[in-house]
């Protein structure tokens, strides 16, 4: 089925070849006004000025006027926590009162909290609450996701957990990865033993996970109080031996070499980075002509502004020459909010990044920092026609400036609207 979208006021994140993203490229963001695009079986198959629409397409089997509309390629969101069994607002209040994530985590809270409701609610449930909240980011323009496990912190519990993506992945049209987080925290029963919490990551959980295809991924919580650089780099080479790359959370709360480590194992990404030193960005620049660390920094402002805490260097970072990502780390106890729309414009507002390095950094370095820049991040003949159709508005800055509207009409999907 071919269909073609004529009148586009701008079509924005055009591209010609797929590039991750470094440093002051990050702000380069190519559009075309007055044009059309074409898609076939849900694949964009062409675009152009209006001017040169030809004479063969002008009768297609769909045609869709979007006088006055904004296209950019839907968002990329490269780290959530989208799984999970209940909300936990009674948290919120204890920040508000001013309890810190460390203190709430000590009381028996934050990632335990989120553990014990898990392992007490049915694969069924936990899959139709994940739905309710993937149908409503995709809303909100999300085409593309990373969804972590890392509330079960149980064999039993960690395994629901991927299932549930699994199932999700087999439903739904978005492009979605799975990245397996059994070493979010340790468990009670584990709290004064680290290594048999271990040993039933690697010798009862990993074999399972790999035996199913349950993840693409596998992300540690390197951090003071979680686990430590060695655990991460143990957990991580028996992951990577099952096939399973590295995405780390880093550098959120204190700078304890979690980097150093992270660039070791030749992790896809490093996410969080909040809490971040000279030498810190040192080791992460890369330099144009090459040499480096060649991931992505995955940049997670909404978590920052809810929990009251430093934004990323952004713009050190960029400066640096490191590729960011922006993602909504999407969980129920540090940004219960999905929306990326907001993360854009948070990362625009809180971290001073331009307009056009965070809508960049929501796509095409998005779908990078997944491994799913073939498919999705970009407008680009043979990608997914993944789209977001904006409200009529004047400019694509407006997005991130009028953070408090909601600017988007229509999202399609593999061609199709949601």
């Amino acid at each position: 089925m071919t269909t073609v979208i004529t009148n586009i006021k701008q079509l924005v994140g055009l591209r010609q070849e797929n590039k991750l993203l470094r440093g002051k490229e990050l702000a380069e963001l190519p559009t075309l006004e007055n044009a059309y695009l074409v898609i076939e079986d849900g694949i964009i198959a062409a675009y152009d000025k209006m001017e040169n629409l030809k004479f063969e397409i002008r009768n297609p089997r769909s045609v869709i006027d979007t006088s006055g509309q904004f296209i950019l390629p839907c968002w990329c969101d490269s780290h959530t926590h989208l799984v999970f069994a209940a909300s936990r607002e009674e948290e919120f209040v204890d920040k508000i009162k001013g309890m810190s994530y460390a203190e709430i985590a000590a009381k028996g809270g934050g990632i335990l909290n989120s553990a014990k409701k898990l392992n007490e609610t049915s694969e069924d449930e936990l899959f139709n609450l994940a739905w309710k909240r993937l149908q409503e980011v995709s809303k909100w323009g999300t085409g593309a996701i990373e969804i972590k496990s890392g509330y079960g912190l149980s064999v039993e519990g960690e395994l629901k957990m991927l299932r549930v993506i699994k199932k999700l992945k087999g439903k739904s049209n978005l492009s979605i990865k799975s990245t397996f987080l059994g070493a979010h925290t340790y468990p009670l029963e584990y709290k004064e033993n680290h290594p048999g919490y271990i040993d039933c990551i690697i010798h009862e959980m990993l074999p399972v996970i790999a035996k199913e295809k349950l993840a693409d991924y596998i992300d540690v919580f390197c951090e003071t109080g979680f686990f430590s650089l060695e655990e991460t780099e143990i957990i991580c080479k028996v992951g990577r031996s099952y096939g399973l790359k590295p995405k780390l959370h880093v550098n959120q709360l204190n700078s304890i070499g979690g980097i150093e480590t992270g660039i070791k194992l030749n992790a896809i990404s490093l996410d969080h980075l909040e809490t971040m030193h000279e030498e810190d960005i040192r080791l992460l620049s890369h330099s144009p002509s090459g040499g480096g660390w060649e991931g992505v920094c995955a940049l997670l402002p909404t978590a920052s502004f809810f929990l009251r805490m430093p934004f990323p260097p952004a713009g050190k970072l960029i400066d640096a020459g490191c590729a960011i990502a922006l993602a909504s780390d999407y969980n129920p106890g540090s940004s219960p909010s999905g929306n990326m729309n907001l993360v854009v414009a948070m990362a625009c507002i809180q971290m001073r990044m331009l307009p056009g390095q965070a809508i960049n950094a929501a796509t095409i370095n998005g779908a990078f920092a997944m491994e799913s820049e073939n498919d999705v991040g970009s407008i680009m003949v043979g990608k997914k026609a993944n789209l977001i159709f904006t409200k009529q508005i004047p400019s694509f800055t407006y997005l991130p400036y009028s953070f408090g509207s909601n600017l988007i009409d229509k999202v399609m999907i593999n061609g199709e609207w949601i």
